[in-house]
Protein backbone atom coordinates (compact mmCIF):
# COMPACT_ATOMS: atom_id res chain seq x y z
CA UNK A 1 0.00 0.00 0.00
CA UNK A 2 1.60 3.10 -1.24
CA UNK A 3 2.50 5.98 1.42
CA UNK A 4 0.01 9.30 1.34
CA UNK A 5 2.14 12.17 1.65
CA UNK A 6 1.13 15.15 3.07
CA UNK A 7 2.58 18.79 3.33
CA UNK A 8 3.73 19.22 6.88
CA UNK A 9 5.77 22.14 8.63
CA UNK A 10 7.95 21.31 11.47
CA UNK A 11 9.42 23.28 14.23
CA UNK A 12 12.91 21.69 15.40
CA UNK A 13 14.53 23.06 18.46
CA UNK A 14 17.48 23.17 20.10
CA UNK A 15 20.09 23.19 16.73
CA UNK A 16 23.79 23.91 17.52
CA UNK A 17 24.67 27.08 15.90
CA UNK A 18 26.66 26.19 12.90
CA UNK A 19 23.60 23.85 11.34
CA UNK A 20 23.35 24.48 8.10
CA UNK A 21 20.41 24.61 5.53
CA UNK A 22 21.89 21.36 3.53
CA UNK A 23 22.55 19.67 7.03
CA UNK A 24 19.13 19.58 7.67
CA UNK A 25 17.86 18.92 4.88
CA UNK A 26 20.09 15.72 4.41
CA UNK A 27 18.50 14.77 7.95
CA UNK A 28 15.06 15.19 7.18
CA UNK A 29 15.19 13.95 3.71
CA UNK A 30 15.97 10.42 5.39
CA UNK A 31 12.19 10.47 5.91
CA UNK A 32 10.45 12.92 3.14
CA UNK A 33 10.72 15.37 1.09
CA UNK A 34 12.42 18.25 2.19
CA UNK A 35 11.07 21.20 0.19
CA UNK A 36 12.46 24.27 2.07
CA UNK A 37 14.30 24.68 5.60
CA UNK A 38 14.46 28.23 7.49
CA UNK A 39 16.87 28.44 9.83
CA UNK A 40 16.40 31.20 12.84
CA UNK A 41 19.21 32.52 14.75
CA UNK A 42 18.26 34.73 18.27
CA UNK A 43 21.21 36.55 19.78
CA UNK A 44 22.11 38.47 22.35
CA UNK A 45 22.65 42.05 22.95
CA UNK A 46 26.64 41.18 21.93
CA UNK A 47 25.59 39.27 18.92
CA UNK A 48 26.37 36.46 20.10
CA UNK A 49 24.03 33.48 19.31
CA UNK A 50 21.43 32.39 21.94
CA UNK A 51 19.16 30.25 20.59
CA UNK A 52 18.93 28.38 17.05
CA UNK A 53 15.70 27.02 15.32
CA UNK A 54 14.48 25.88 12.21
CA UNK A 55 11.26 25.66 10.25
CA UNK A 56 10.82 22.81 7.92
CA UNK A 57 8.59 22.12 5.02
CA UNK A 58 8.45 18.57 4.35
CA UNK A 59 6.23 16.31 2.11
CA UNK A 60 6.27 13.18 4.43
CA UNK A 61 3.32 10.26 5.50
CA UNK A 62 2.04 10.20 8.70
CA UNK A 63 4.00 6.76 9.50
CA UNK A 64 7.18 8.39 8.36
CA UNK A 65 6.15 11.79 10.51
CA UNK A 66 6.02 9.76 13.48
CA UNK A 67 9.19 7.99 12.30
CA UNK A 68 11.13 10.96 11.98
CA UNK A 69 9.78 11.93 15.55
CA UNK A 70 10.73 8.95 17.11
CA UNK A 71 14.20 8.52 15.92
CA UNK A 72 15.28 12.13 15.89
CA UNK A 73 13.44 13.92 18.68
CA UNK A 74 15.90 14.77 22.31
CA UNK A 75 18.79 12.87 20.15
CA UNK A 76 22.17 15.51 20.24
CA UNK A 77 23.31 16.42 17.04
CA UNK A 78 25.75 19.36 15.90
CA UNK A 79 26.49 20.22 19.10
CA UNK A 80 22.56 20.63 20.47
CA UNK A 81 19.47 18.58 21.85
CA UNK A 82 16.96 18.28 18.98
CA UNK A 83 13.12 19.31 19.64
CA UNK A 84 10.70 18.61 17.20
CA UNK A 85 7.03 18.97 16.90
CA UNK A 86 4.57 20.16 14.60
CA UNK A 87 4.85 23.98 14.00
CA UNK A 88 1.94 26.07 15.08
CA UNK A 89 0.50 27.93 12.96
CA UNK A 90 1.54 31.64 13.02
CA UNK A 91 -0.86 34.93 13.99
CA UNK A 92 -0.01 36.69 11.03
CA UNK A 93 -0.14 33.67 8.80
CA UNK A 94 -3.53 33.24 10.13
CA UNK A 95 -4.40 36.52 9.98
CA UNK A 96 -3.54 37.02 6.15
CA UNK A 97 -5.67 33.87 5.23
CA UNK A 98 -8.49 35.26 6.91
CA UNK A 99 -8.77 38.52 5.85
Amino acid sequence: MEKKQVLKRLYVGGLGHTVSKAELQERFGNFGRVLDAEIITRKDDQGNPMKTFAYINISISDADLKKCMSILNKTKWKGGTLQIELAKESFLHSWVVRN
